[in-house]
């Protein structure tokens, strides 16, 4: 009821209810802001979370946040939570993400409206809260997803809260988030610390003064209690610390002996560190000239070896394409003297069957000339009986007489018939011999071509023996072609190992550098004087911490410097930044 008549005597003559809780929400604002920012002043202090002005300022900004928020459905039911619209904070401004973030870690906040009611204490201890509002209000168009049309954060009442909080970064706030029950709390609006009677505000005052004053007593008195327990322990301190005192003396003394004398050792490893470097670099200089001879020589060798191995390529083809024709000719005359031979053997063939038949007709021409012999023996013994019978028989004169012409007429015949066959057999065995000359003649001419084919097969099989040798002579070539292929990759493996030991003598004079860092010492970077992370140039707050890197003394912020490396002169892997992980991770990965 008092809510509702505050906002009818604000405004009387609003009629739009969204109107009237805008413009009231705006005025209670207003007062929230300065009241908080007047009682701060006059207490002087840090404020903390149970300072009552700046609990019923979060009351109010929480009302200002919630006015026209939409109802969104999820799978559980209705949600009404401011936390939504704060969240889009950190898509808009990247600064606002380590808030965020803290946030959803805190373990005891389980709803939005108590992460919501976290980021604002937070956001307020940094003093950028009037620069996220102003951020948020900006985009409007992304905040219609969230709020109706006639909310406070939708028109330019938004705006005007927001110019507002920009006073409040004169506040200086240290507010304990972790141990508030954030989700339970009950944002109603105290009205009486904005209605109060002056007269009875200024006893109040008085009455508060007074138990300032008494409680400041009571301080000092306990202060005093305090300073005189801490005397008596100092005074034993010193006692305790003359004594130790005599002893650090001793200990600086031999201190100070062993710096000089570390001090002698590092100018002596500065003149062995000069002198490795003027001989490594002599060392270098000569390996680059050798090596770069060897190459020159190299290549001058190959290009050598190339131009010969396409001229001897070229030969060697020239010649394989000769062996094949040699090869080819080779087998045509191993055919014709096949056939020779053939040709031979059907003559030698033919010459037997022909001395045979003349050997048969020989044996026929005795045979007729025995039959002749015996027809004439027995012509002769017939004529004889003639004789004697014609003797005996005188009257048969001329039977015997035609007898006698007949023998005479049939011996006649035989003669006539014999000088047939003997002229007969005579022109058969002229034929012959002719035919045999004709073969004599002929097998003397394939003797002759059998000759010159046995020659031309020498003559060919001499070639074939060249060609042997020569290809001989060609995989000899091949041989010393890889024999020097085999030359130019141990060079060229000579020439690697050869960068290899560059490389390492370019770690080992890094490692001298090292050393030589090592014995001078990093600057160890005090707090005071980093405000930013050295990496990403953020600023340091409450929820990001300073880290110093175990490597080089600078100062960065946890996400930078999150990795842990062993380093020579720390017993267990330390804290590192990430440029100097990378670059010790690199040089060992170089070094194995």
């Amino acid at each position: 009821d008092l809510m509702f008549v505050f906002m009818h005597l604000c405004c009387p003559a609003v009629k739009d209810p969204m109107v009237v809780e805008r413009s009231n929400l705006l005025s209670m604002m207003k007062l929230s802001i300065k009241v908080l920012i007047q009682s701060s002043l006059s207490l002087g202090r840090t404020l903390d979370s149970e300072y009552p002005p700046l609990q019923q300022f979060f009351v109010v900004l929480e009302h200002c946040l919630k006015h026209g928020l939409k109802v969104r459905k999820t799978f559980i039911g209705q949600n009404k939570s401011i936390w939504a619209p704060l969240e889009l904070i950190e898509k808009l401004c990247p600064e606002s993400a380590d808030i965020s973030t803290s946030v959803r870690d805190m373990p005891g906040i389980k709803t939005g409206l108590g992460r919501a009611r976290a980021w604002l204490h937070l956001a307020l201890m940094q003093k950028k809260i009037a620069d996220y509002m102003k951020e948020l209000i900006n985009r409007r168009e992304l905040l219609g997803e969230f709020y109706e049309p006639g909310a406070l954060i939708m028109e330019e009442e938004g705006a005007v809260i927001v110019g507002m909080l920009v006073g409040l970064n004169v506040i200086d706030a240290n507010l304990c988030v972790k141990g508030e029950d954030l989700d339970s709390q009950v944002g109603v609006i105290d009205f009486s610390m904005y209605l109060k009677d002056p007269q009875a505000t200024e006893t109040t005052q008085d009455d508060s003064k007074m138990t300032a004053i008494l409680d400041q007593k009571h301080y000092i008195e306990e202060l005093n209690r305090h300073l005189s327990c801490t005397v008596t322990d100092l005074q034993a301190k010193m006692d305790s610390l003359e004594k130790t005192n005599s002893k650090l003396i001793e200990e600086l003394t031999a201190a100070t002996d062993r710096i000089n004398a570390l001090r002698e050792e590092q100018e002596q490893l500065k003149q062995e560190n000069a002198h490795i470097l003027q001989t490594s670099q002599r060392k270098e200089e000569v390996t680059l000239q050798d090596s770069q001879l060897e190459l020159e020589t190299y290549r001058q060798t190959r290009q050598g070896l190339d131009e010969m191995y396409s001229v001897v390529w070229k030969q060697y083809k020239e010649e394989k394409r000769i062996r094949q024709e040699l090869q080819k000719e080779l087998e045509l005359q191993i055919g014709l003297k096949q056939e020779m031979e053939v040709a031979m053997k059907l003559l030698e063939k033919d010459t037997h069957e022909k001395q045979d038949t003349l050997v048969a007709l020989r044996q026929q021409l005795d045979q007729v000339k025995n039959l002749n012999l015996q027809m004439f023996n027995k012509a002769q013994i017939i004529e004889m009986y003639e004789m004697i019978h014609t003797i005996y028989k005188p009257n048969k004169h001329e039977y015997l007489h035609r007898r006698l012409q007949n023998s005479e007429n049939v011996r006649k015949n035989t003669d006539e018939s014999q000088n047939e066959l003997r002229s007969e057999m005579k022109g058969k065995v002229n034929a012959l011999q002719k035919r045999l000359t004709d073969l004599d003649t002929l097998r003397a001419g394939l003797e002759s071509e059998l000759s010159t084919e046995k020659e031309q097969r020498q003559n060919l099989q001499r070639e074939l023996h060249r060609e042997q040798d020569n290809s001989m002579e060609l995989l000899d070539l091949r041989q010393e072609k890889k024999q020097l292929q085999q030359l130019c990759e141990e060079q060229e493996q000579a020439l690697q190992e050869m960068g290899l030991h560059l490389s390492q003598s370019k770690l080992k004079m890094e490692d001298f550098k090292e050393v030589n860092k090592a014995l001078k010492g990093h600057a160890w970077l005090k707090d005071d004087e980093a405000t930013r992370c050295k990496q990403c140039q953020k600023e340091f707050s409450i929820s990001r911490r300073k880290h110093h890197c175990r490597n080089c003394g600078d100062i960065y912020c946890n996400s930078c410097s999150s990795n842990e490396l062993a380093l020579p002169s720390y017993p267990r892997p330390v804290r590192v930044c990430d440029i100097c992980h990378s670059l010790l991770l690199q040089r060992s990965s170089i070094r194995s």
